[in-house]
């Protein structure tokens, strides 16, 4: 498909592009910009568009995806990093802010405190928002065994939790 091929049926798809963006958006001036990255994608990456593709669903996907990673970056912008020696923040209770929590979340805390450290810590990175590759490479294990941990701290603590409801 040349260039000017290309062109034509993605600007024929604008307004459609336009109407998807209510997928993800509601705000105009974000929409527009969503619209306006999802096109720069596309045409950057044009020659990985193989002809008798649906042009529509290929600028969806990549939409979607734009979408997708603009929320986890604003989500980590938003998230503070540990960067002393040995994540000393990471491991270290905040006092002030505990005791000011209802007594629900003290006993939840207290479960989450009682889990097993093997699980215990990744359970805790992740809650801190770390992502599982990170708490993998930090710990020097699988992601899957990452993910295994937390599923399996977080199986614990409502087993315990049970009783308190």
């Amino acid at each position: 498909m040349t260039t000017a091929e290309f062109t034509k049926e993605v600007s024929s798809l604008q307004p459609t592009l336009r109407m998807l963006t209510h997928r993800f958006t509601f705000d105009r001036d974000e929409s527009l910009d969503l619209i306006q990255e999802t096109l720069m994608r596309a045409f950057l990456y044009r020659a990985k568009f193989k002809r008798g593709t649906n042009l529509k669903g290929w600028l969806f996907t990549i939409m979607r995806n734009t979408y997708i990673n603009r929320y986890r970056k604003a989500k980590r912008e938003k998230t503070s990093r540990d960067v002393t020696k040995d994540l000393f923040f990471l491991h270290v209770e905040d006092e002030n802010n505990r005791s000011e929590e209802p007594t629900e979340c003290k006993e939840i805390w207290e479960q989450v405190d009682a889990v097993r450290d093997e699980f215990q810590i990744p359970f805790k990175m992740h809650l801190t928002g770390y992502k599982y590759e990170e708490i993998a490479e930090h710990l020097q294990i699988p992601v899957g065994t990452v993910k295994n941990r937390i599923f399996h701290a977080r199986k614990e603590i409502q087993k315990k939790l049970h009783g308190y409801r």
